[in-house]
Formats: C-alpha cells, sequence, structure tokens
C-alpha cells in the first residue's frame, strides 16, 4: 500500500495583540497557580511562547510529506511578504504556500495513500491540521484518526503514530521524544543540528522561513529511519 509519511511545524499568535477576554481566558490559571507575582511573570513568558501548540492560538508554517516508496519529499511552507517560488535541494523540494494554500494541497495528496506515518501525529499533527483545515473551511479528505489500535483502523487511512507503537500505546513510562528515539536507534536526530520545535516561532519572526522548512525536512527524514526500525525489529 502507498504509505505517506507527514510532519507539521506551527507557530503561535502574538499575545500582546490579543484582546484583553483572549488574554485573560488564556492565562487565568496561571494567576491561581502562580504562588506570588514574580512567578506568574515568569510563567507569563513562558507561557507566550507556546501559543504555537494549539490550532487556537497558532496556524501551520511547514507542513513536510515524504512519499516513501518514491522516496520523493516535499515541505509546504509560508513565507509572508516574501517570493521564493519553488527550490530544489538534494531530493527534496519547498514550495511556498499560504496555510490555506498547503493544507489545500496536503489533503488533496492524502486522498492517494492508504497508510500513513508520523511522529505523535494523533495526540498533535492530525487534530491540529483538522482544526486549521475548519477554519479555511476545507474539508479532510480522509479520516487519520479513526482508532488508535492499528488491528482496529479503518482500511484506506492506517495511521501509524510511531510514539503510540514506541512507547506500545503508553505502556512505558516515559515515552520520550523524537531526539531520544533518533539518538536510541542511531538515527541523526534533527534536533541535532541545535534547532527544536521551540524556536519555530523565534525563527518565523526572524523570516528565516527556508530554516523552518529544512528543519521539517529533517523531521521527516528521522521518522522515515525511525519507522524502518519499527518495521524491521519492533512490530509483530
Amino acid at each position: 500500500m502507498a504509505t505517506l509519511i507527514f510532519d507539521i511545524e506551527t507557530i503561535g499568535e502574538d499575545f500582546d495583540a490579543l484582546d484583553g477576554m483572549t488574554q485573560e481566558s488564556l492565562t487565568h490559571w496561571l494567576k491561581k497557580e502562580a504562588g506570588s507575582d514574580a512567578e506568574y511573570q515568569m510563567a507569563l513568558t513562558e507561557f507566550k511562547t507556546r501559543l504555537g501548540f494549539s490550532p487556537l492560538t497558532g496556524q501551520i508554517a511547514a507542513i513536510g510529506v515524504l512519499d516513501y516508496d518514491r522516496e520523493k519529499t516535499v515541505v509546504y511552507f509560508q513565507a509572508p511578504g516574501e517570493r521564493m517560488g519553488d527550490r530544489e535541494e538534494g531530493d527534496v523540494i519547498y514550495k511556498q504556500m499560504t496555510e490555506e494554500e498547503m493544507l489545500i494541497h496536503f489533503w488533496e495528496g492524502v486522498k492517494h495513500y492508504q497508510e500513513f506515518v508520523s511522529f505523535n501525529g494523533r495526540a498533535f499533527d492530525v487534530p491540529f491540521l483538522m482544526v486549521r483545515s475548519a477554519v479555511h473551511r476545507i474539508k479532510p479528505t480522509k479520516n487519520l484518526l479513526t482508532n488508535r489500535y492499528l488491528t482496529s483502523q479503518r482500511a484506506g487511512a492506517r495511521h501509524i503514530d510511531l510514539l503510540d507503537q514506541l512507547s506500545f500505546y503508553g505502556a512505558v513510562r516515559r515515552k520520550g521524544n523524537l531526539h531520544l528515539w533518533c539518538r536510541a536507534f542511531g538515527i541523526e536526530s534533527p534536533k541535532g543540528q541545535g534547532v527544536t520545535g521551540d524556536d519555530v516561532g523565534r525563527l518565523f519572526a526572524e523570516k528565516k522561513f527556508l530554516d523552518i522548512a529544512r528543519y521539517n525536512a529533517g523531521d521527516l527524514r528521522a521518522t522515515h529511519d525511525l519507522y524502518e526500525y519499527w518495521r524491521d525489529y519492533i512490530n509483530i
């Protein structure tokens, strides 16, 4: 069956530009938990950098897809105010698009695959993609969240979330992130280049859009290699 590996990078809104009611809705719990004003200010500063982890306060900066059988990788990425067009670097094609255009292309491509591979895609990537698609009135072409367990998933939309599989659906107490799993299996980690998902918002603000896209491509390659380890040595 045709297999597609996918990954997204996200960015958050500017907290200080939000209206007062939205700010209060997002942070009222911080005030309750903080023991002092200093603790609150520290927690608030940290919180402002994490708005990109929710589709309610963030958007997609890049969507990467890797056709496993054809070894073809495409990364769609935002670059507001720039005219970067398409470019090819090695075996990766980079395409500048708006968030809406990225989502349209992603769901159109999904139609042609039966198996999907991600790392933490069930808990993060797919819900984020679905909510942001709804914001743009785009309907997903396949349900990538039919069932958590592979044996119960619907034919034509088999989603292998490697975090679920490698942690045996949470049986392992400490699940580990992509970097730790890559390290364990000797796979080159995209985080080893000094960039993590926490840096995407800063890079976007600095207009380093291609750096975000290249980081996404690294995540795809790591997920590809991790998938092969799972398939060959763990999946029974």
